[in-house]
């Protein structure tokens, strides 16, 4: 399944645009951008902030099962898609939340300022480059490593990444290998970054909180920092026993220090 949940996601129509969106909890609201793996992993993480907010968690256009028109080819075009999204369902100051590709995204929300927005928290976001050398990556590449090399560099405790192709069903695998594809489409070049986004990162004006796995070997803990450093008045945080995916391997650390930066 595409989202760890009790309950199937509803799907919502965004201007013609039937995406899937799961929506628990109570108080004020909290849009969860998930990474390119997509929400696989994301429920403990999504229970506990429910207890402080009403979450939205929906399936990125291409990932999960929501439809992915032609109108959509970048992750820009997917940062208006959730403006539009936000608008829909007026929420209203909202805290968006971004992991790993959907931090990248979340970032390219926020410097188009909207004013629904107060607060937003990145996750081990991609999205920027650091490195001014072109074969110095800043990101390890997802396409082009072993899949027990991207575990044993993504995790603190690979375990949390076993994942069972031969167990899988046939909905679960269509749509893992829809995930890859459409992470993709949008990352493949350049890769995972915008070059732009860095430069454009002081136009975040909300209180921002950048959280990152002390055991991020996909993008280091000083990429972290760096990406801090671009945003005024970021708060950086590291989260131990945790690598790229710090909502997964520490839900509760990660829920704990969002809810004393987002006050819920």
């Amino acid at each position: 399944m595409a989202v760890e949940t009790k309950e199937q996601p509803d799907t919502v129509d965004v201007r013609g645009i039937a995406v899937e969106l799961a929506k628990r909890g109570a108080g004020t609201a909290l849009l969860y951008l998930h990474p390119h793996i997509g929400l696989r992993g994301a429920d403990a993480v999504l229970d506990a902030l429910a207890r402080r907010f009403t979450v939205y968690a929906p399936s990125h256009p291409g990932f999960g099962r929501s439809a992915l028109p032609r109108s959509i080819t970048t992750v820009d075009d997917l940062a208006y898609f959730y403006l539009d999204l936000i608008e829909q369902l007026d929420l209203d100051r909202v805290t968006i939340v971004g992991s790993s590709f959907g931090g990248w995204l979340a970032a390219e929300i926020a410097i188009k300022a909207s004013p629904r927005l107060t607060r937003l928290v990145l996750i081990d976001a991609l999205g920027i480059r650091i490195s001014p050398e072109p074969n110095n990556p800043d990101i390890v590449d997802f396409f082009a490593t072993k899949q027990a090399e991207l575990d044993r560099l993504a995790y603190h405790d690979p375990k949390h990444a076993l994942l069972d192709h031969n167990g899988m069903s046939e909905e679960d695998a269509y749509i893992h290998f829809r995930n890859r594809e459409s992470a993709a489409l949008f990352g493949w070049s350049p890769y995972m970054n915008n070059p732009k986004l860095r430069d454009r990162l002081h136009r975040i004006h909300v209180p921002t909180l950048v959280l990152w796995g002390e055991s991020d070997h996909i993008a280091t803990a000083n990429y972290g920092r760096r990406f801090a450093e671009a945003i005024p008045g970021a708060r950086y945080d590291l989260i131990e026993h945790a690598g790229h995916f710090p909502h997964i391997e520490q839900p509760y650390a990660v829920t704990e220090r969002i809810i004393a930066f987002a006050g819920g």
